[in-house]
This record gives structure tokens, C-alpha cells and sequence, in this order.
């Protein structure tokens, strides 16, 4: 018997969009793959604009589809980068951009029993109908451990703010647009 361990080493995959969720669940996936000593694998899955079909019927969206791959690209360095600036992660990393769904793509990715797939669950509240679906996905078909990151405190107070920005943008533009009339039945009468 040799000294040399043919297993591989383990994985940490991780579900990256760039959404604040995907980066609250990169961060969560690095200190997961720090505490294994574990590879930390990011993937970026993408489709084209309307999907496969719509490429297959559409001899112009073949055309692009490097164009999306790059710019796929970009958004995954954008988001590792939001994660760990200008510093190293310290830590083997091997980024993918891959193209397909993200839930049956994270799923291929994070094949082995010793891997660990991360994924972000979504929004929290009545807008969870309509997200999380990856890792809904995930959860129901990977065949290593999930681990669903929920989203940080921190983004449903950013979307309070967002929210109550818009909310204070449409009663400015009300106020704008009722004082403009006001105005013109002034000068016009």
C-alpha cells in the first residue's frame, strides 16, 4: 500500500447569479470550504434569453451566444470579486460559467458523495413564490448534502429602502404633476 490517497479532494459547489442572496451564499460556501479544507467551486449557470428553444429556432441567437457567455463571465467575477475584493480567498477555487438551468446544472456539478452543494433560498415573504426554484430543485435532486443559505437580514432591509424610495418617488412625481397643473390653470385662465 503507497502513501498516495487517490480520493479526491472534497468540493464545496456554489450556486452564483449575483444576486445579494447568491452572495450571501458564496460567503457561506467559502467558510464551509475553509472548515472541510475543501475546493470552493462557484458556478455561474446561464441560458440564452427565452431559452435553448428559442436558440434553436433563431439562427441570430446562436450568433450572440458568446456574447452572453461573456458577459455571463463577467457577472461571476463581479460577484466573486464583491466577495473577496482585491484579497485572495485563501482557499483552492475553481470558477465555472457553465450554460444550462442552474438548478440541473449545480445538480451535474455537485455529483459526488463527498461534495457539498450551496445554494440561496430566495426571497423571503410573498415574492418566495416566485423565486428559490433552484434551490427548491436542488434540494430535491442532488444526490451530496444541500446546504440553503438564507437570504441576510440585510437584503430584506435593502429592499424596505428600495421600496419605500419608490413609494417616495411616485408621490414626488404626483406632487410635480398636480403643482405643473395647478401652475397652467393659473397662468392660462
Amino acid at each position: 500500500m503507497s502513501g498516495y490517497d487517490a480520493s479526491p479532494t472534497p468540493r464545496v459547489v456554489v450556486g452564483v447569479s449575483g444576486s445579494l442572496g447568491s452572495v450571501t451564499a458564496l460567503r457561506r460556501a467559502t467558510a464551509e470550504a475553509r472548515r472541510r479544507g475543501a475546493e470552493l467551486w462557484p458556478v455561474l449557470a446561464w441560458e440564452p434569453p427565452g431559452g435553448e428553444l428559442a436558440t434553436q429556432r433563431s439562427p441570430a441567437c446562436s450568433l450572440v451566444a458568446e456574447e452572453w457567455q461573456r458577459l455571463a463571465r463577467a457577472r461571476l467575477i463581479s460577484a466573486l470579486d464583491d466577495v473577496f475584493g482585491e484579497t485572495c480567498p485563501h482557499l483552492p477555487l475553481c470558477a465555472l460559467v457553465v450554460r444550462g438551468t442552474p438548478g440541473r446544472s449545480l445538480v451535474a456539478i455537485a455529483s459526488r458523495d463527498d461534495d457539498v452543494l450551496v445554494v440561496g433560498t430566495g426571497q423571503r415573504g410573498w415574492r418566495r413564490a416566485f423565486s428559490g426554484r433552484v434551490a427548491r430543485y436542488c434540494v430535491a435532486h442532488a444526490s451530496c448534502p444541500v446546504l440553503a443559505v438564507p437570504p441576510s437580514p440585510l437584503e430584506s432591509d435593502l429592499t424596505a429602502v428600495h421600496r419605500r424610495n419608490a413609494w417616495h418617488r411616485r408621490l414626488d412625481t404626483r406632487e410635480l404633476l398636480e403643482g405643473d397643473a395647478r401652475w397652467r390653470r393659473l397662468h392660462e385662465g
